[in-house]
């Protein structure tokens, strides 16, 4: 087993630190290794399969999104004769009139892309990347991160400058407490949709928009393996557990990378190692807010795990300057 953990204190401090890490550590192993959990917990909701569209551009956007819409409310048609009035809700949320789907699927734990703004005039895109426990059903709270960002940006752009903000869901998201978010699988399989979004944004907006990647928790994971080559111009990380590369040059990305993490969040006291046990690597190796790793390192304020897109707060600020590219006024701690 190759095992490296990187400490940041010193002293009894460095210790106790220690002793919290290999415990952590220990859960991490027993629950990726030793308790496996059934996905079973929970009957297939009936949904129809995705619209069937061609590759979408500037002038096909509203025909995709009103046939994403309607594929929403047959969802929630479905779900609703199912008796699950919970996802049967969801997906009606979905079909409302001025929702902007650039994708849907509600199968399973579901699959969404929305957009917010004039996607094809906007000179700055914002792509969020929901890290675990994200899903149809707790799609609310994802959008009510990409509504607080797409409000910021509208008050804060420069006159003349457009923004929007896409909401991804594109991917199977790990659940918190499962096997598969100790591991980079889920996020192997998350990265080729993520270069797929992007080559449809630029094919949508063309060449000239910056587009940033802000990747939560697990999502940064996603970011990582997406990066290589990718046409973005800023990948930011925040709440992460790390990227499952050793530095942000591994990343082989000519984005500029960012890094924040809030004061009261849990992930700082994860162990940050990528270690092989029986075939499989937990683990996503350095810790991005930490100098080897490399990374633009900004203030994110005293907040916790969920609390990144709050309004007001001094992580959203700083996302909406990274996102502006108005990059000499993002803070630092």
């Amino acid at each position: 087993m190759g095992l490296a953990l990187k400490y940041r204190r010193g002293g009894g401090t460095r210790r106790r630190s220690g002793r919290r890490r290999r415990a952590a550590l220990a859960v991490l192993v027993t629950v990726a290794v030793v308790f496996p959990l059934s996905a079973a917990g929970r009957p297939e909701i009936p949904a129809p399969p995705p619209a069937s569209l061609p590759r979408p551009d500037a002038s096909t956007l509203g025909e995709a999104y009103a046939a994403n819409r309607a594929n929403a409310a047959e969802a929630a048609r479905m779900a609703e004769a199912h008796h699950d009035h919970d996802r049967a809700a969801a997906d009606r949320y979905l079909a409302s009139p001025a929702r902007q789907l650039l994708r849907f699927d509600g199968r399973g734990s579901g699959r969404v892309t929305e957009v917010l703004g004039d996607l094809a005039r906007a000179d700055r895109v914002a792509v969020l990347v929901p890290g675990s426990d994200t899903s149809l059903d707790t799609y609310g709270r994802f959008h009510a991160a990409a509504a607080a960002l797409h409000e910021r940006l509208a008050r804060q752009a420069p006159a003349g400058t457009r923004t929007a903000v896409v909401a991804w869901l594109g991917y199977e998201t790990p659940g918190t407490v499962s096997t598969t978010v100790t591991t980079t699988g889920r996020a192997e399989q998350a990265a080729p949709h993520l270069r797929t979004l992007v080559a449809d944004l630029r094919a949508i907006a063309g060449p000239g928009p910056r587009i940033s990647l802000l990747c939560h928790s697990y999502g940064s994971v996603v970011c990582g393996r997406a990066a290589a080559g990718l046409a973005v111009d800023d990948i930011a990380l925040v709440g992460s557990p790390g990227t499952g590369a050793d530095t942000a040059a591994d990343l082989r990305t000519r984005a500029r990378v960012w890094a924040a993490r809030g004061g009261d969040d849990w992930v700082e006291d994860v162990p940050h190692l990528s270690a092989d046990l029986f075939g499989t690597t937990v683990g996503f190796g350095t810790d991005p807010v930490t100098p080897a790793f490399g990374a633009r390192v900004f203030a994110a304020g005293d907040g916790g795990h969920s609390d990144y897109f709050e309004p007001g707060s001094t992580s959203l600020t700083n996302l909406t300057r990274i996102v502006l590219g108005e990059t000499k006024a993002v803070t630092h701690d």
